[in-house]
């Protein structure tokens, strides 16, 4: 993806830098933040000049309307940096054109793409010592929008502030994971806002999954909002199950995200003769699975994690474990997307942008 800069944006360094107070190896994951971010409002119907300028906090009005009605969206994506010090990106038009579809179904204005790209490419050229090189190290990419103008009035606001912020990452492991399937508790609903990447999606699910967590589960796998009979995601991540030798997931949808990792799992696994089904996986589908020993793997896919496999799952006070295997499609398919993403095998499929 390429934008033609039309924009000038305004830039102020910082006069200085937190680098070194960093230990890059020990680093929990989105918690440190780098000198700069990247910053754009919208007013009067129109965008202003952005800046780029040194990471802080900012004063916020408490009537402004995101504490209020919700109007919050964001991206996560990531930037590498290979052995010849070139930064690279992954897929970012696959963010940005979901970026302005959340933004849309959220009643917010859509960020051009000038703003967008060329901010975030001048943020990491600017932040560029941030990024190490090796591979699990990377760094994260957080665009935002949130609705700033004030007033307790229950419309959309008519301002709204645009950032991006960077956060150095290391390889992000789980550990094991234990899930619990929901059969009350839903991520989204048929006309709601599911496959946009609204704030208040991630808020919503924190309930149900701190009750999980009292029962011993990391995360819960969701079901539809009016059957509870279909799998559609694991936590915060699309999720996969592969039962003999077929790989299945559920199509996205209104309550479904199009997850960047997702599509690109469904097309590495076409590329590797790995056999893909993309349709509706009942619960009752994969508790005869389990029972008959033709489940062989769940895994989650995001932008964190890339892929997060599930040791086992519990339905209805029933706990059943996945076998145990030292080469999983999960691992072979993380593999190959981590080698391309890190510039370690070529990228046949035009994914990675260097900026």
């Amino acid at each position: 993806m390429s934008a033609t800069q039309t924009t000038q944006i305004e830039i102020i360094k910082a006069t200085t830098t937190k680098i070194n107070e960093v230990d890059f190896n020990n680093l929990s994951f989105g918690s440190v933040f780098t000198d700069h971010l990247f910053e754009c409002d919208f007013k009067n119907g129109e965008w202003q000049q952005p800046v780029i300028k040194p990471y802080a906090p900012f004063l916020i009005d408490p009537s402004t309307r995101v504490f209020h009605y919700g109007q919050a969206i964001f991206e996560g994506m990531k930037a590498y940096k290979n052995e010849a010090d070139e930064i690279w990106l992954f897929r970012p038009d696959e963010n940005y054109n979901r970026f302005n579809k959340s933004a849309v179904r959220m009643a917010m204005p859509e960020v051009p793409e000038d703003i967008f790209m060329n901010g975030l490419q001048q943020l990491l050229h600017l932040d560029e010592a941030w990024i190490k090189k090796g591979k699990g190290n990377a760094m994260y990419i957080r665009p935002f929008m949130i609705a700033n103008g004030t007033g307790v009035i229950a419309n959309p606001s008519d301002d709204y502030k645009f950032m991006i912020i960077l956060s150095p990452v290391t390889s992000y492991y789980a550990g094991d994971v234990k899930v619990l399937i929901a059969e009350h508790y839903s991520r989204a609903a048929n006309g709601g806002i599911g496959a946009a990447k609204a704030a208040g999606n991630y808020g919503a699910q924190f309930y149900p999954t701190t009750l999980a967590n009292q029962q011993g589960f990391q995360q819960v796998i969701w079901t539809d909002d009016a059957t509870h009979t279909k799998l559609e995601e694991a936590g915060t991540m699309n999720v996969f199950f592969r039962i003999n030798n077929t790989l299945l997931t559920a199509p996205v949808s209104e309550r479904i995200l199009d997850g960047v990792t997702r599509k690109t799992l469904i097309e590495l696994a076409k590329s590797e003769g790995i056999n893909v089904e993309v349709r509706s996986v009942l619960v009752d589908e994969l508790v005869a699975a389990a029972k008959d020993g033709s489940l062989q793997e769940i895994f989650g896919a995001g932008t964190a994690a890339v892929v997060s496999p599930i040791s086992g799952f519990s339905y209805k006070d029933e706990y059943f474990e996945l076998p145990k295997s030292e080469t999983t499609v999960a691992s072979q398919l993380k593999e190959k997307l981590t080698n391309i993403q890190n510039k370690l095998e070529e990228d046949t499929f035009g994914w990675t942008v260097k900026i």
